[in-house]
């Protein structure tokens, strides 16, 4: 499998108070470990388990994923942002793998 790839977007810049909407992709193949290769032997389950945002160290969005969620998992939420920041967005894959990816915004 190819090294898993965060995508975010979100606005670099909002008003103080605004709810902005974020998007977050990953791409990540989603074994779900109940397939079976071409010689019977199942295949090994290996997801995406948790996904999680901060915003300056706070808590925005989090949420645990199961093995029916299909490959390059997407979410999109609202945030309302009150100061200029950083986002934090960490993936946290079965095997300990942990992608991160960090995007900040200004608020005006």
């Amino acid at each position: 499998m190819a090294t898993p790839k965060p995508r975010v977007k979100l606005p670099k810049t909002a008003s103080a108070g605004e709810i902005i909407t974020i998007k977050t992709l990953i791409s990540h193949q989603m074994e779900s470990g109940q397939r079976k290769d071409k010689n019977g032997d199942p295949i090994p389950r290996q997801i995406i388990n948790k996904f999680s945002c901060e915003f300056n160290g706070k808590p925005v969005f989090s949420c645990d994923i199961d093995p029916a969620i299909s490959a390059n998992p997407y979410f999109e939420f609202s945030a309302k942002v009150a100061e200029s920041g950083t986002f934090k967005f960490s993936w946290v894959d079965d095997d300990g793998s942990v992608y991160e990816h960090e995007a900040g915004i200004e608020v005006k």
